[in-house]
């Protein structure tokens, strides 16, 4: 055996060796990534097959107990609106918290340092899921209302137009942004979670018992009341309705957004 056989081991590459200019990984990927990760876990698959499932639970309700002369596509969408209202926040919730609840946040800022790209993906992820959730369900609504209509020997009525349906998946997108908002500000998926079901809950009826017993917060409540703002996608808004809702979104919802960001970037990951 020779000398040779015995020298030391070529030395790993140094950093001043390695290719920077190499590109990184495509957003649209990291996308692809999210979204696969919402589905390949059982919780996850069972959360997004409930949305269908009580999107037809809900359908059901309403041909089996509306009355013939009040069944309209409208009254469906508000059924479905219930629990999509509900899960596809949680949804948005769990795919921004997953890092730290799951503590898989070393690995995936060791992949991608960039934490920035990755909670974008994210937060993409989560407004293609639910965009295509509320097209699913709003479909289903409309089979339900053809379906209901001939069931109870009644015209169907179709009193949702082009512009009131894209209201209503735009005031869910903005329920889901908030639960994002929650998630990347709490970072912990529990404590996210009630944080969104008392924003849901708690928030709006206080501000509504002041508005009742207190007149001067009556006229303000739209200024500073997310939840009051985004209703009125439900109506038609107006000009001052859509400044309403800038305005209380700056609040609720732009301006915490932002420091839960930056405080994403800065956390320690363990």
């Amino acid at each position: 055996m020779s000398v040779q056989d015995f020298s030391a081991p070529t030395a790993a590459p140094s950093l001043a060796t390695i290719d920077k200019s190499a590109p990184g990984i495509p957003l649209s990927r990291l996308v692809q990534v999210e979204v696969r990760k919402m589905f390949n876990t059982k919780s996850g698959f069972w959360l997004m097959a409930s949305i269908g499932i009580l999107a037809l639970v809900a359908t059901i309700g309403v041909i089996a107990f509306m009355n013939g002369e009040d069944l309209e596509y409208s009254v469906f969408g508000s059924a479905i609106a219930v629990p999509m209202g509900i899960l596809l926040p949680v949804i948005a919730i769990l795919s921004v918290t997953g890092e730290w609840s799951q503590r898989t946040g070393l690995i995936t800022f060791t992949l991608v340092p960039n934490r920035g790209k990755v909670i974008l993906s994210k937060g993409v992820a989560a407004v293609l899921v639910g965009v295509v959730s509320m097209v699913l369900v709003l479909v289903l609504g409309a089979l339900g209302n053809i379906l209901g209509s001939a069931i109870k020997g009644v015209p169907a009525v179709w009193d949702v137009s082009v512009n009131q349906f894209l209201l209503i998946i735009l005031a869910n997108v903005l329920g889901m942004l908030v639960g994002f908002m929650l998630g990347a500000l709490i970072r912990n998926s529990a404590g996210a979670i009630v944080g969104y079901f008392v924003y849901f809950f708690v928030v709006p009826t206080v501000f509504g018992v002041l508005a009742a017993t207190q007149g001067w917060f009556e006229s303000l409540q739209p200024w500073v009341d997310f939840n009051y703002s985004m209703s009125t996608l439900y109506n038609s808004p107006v000009a001052h309705d859509w400044a309403t809702l800038a305005v209380s979104g700056l609040i609720w919802l732009v301006a915490p957004m932002t420091f839960g960001l930056i405080q994403i970037t800065k956390a320690e990951v363990k």
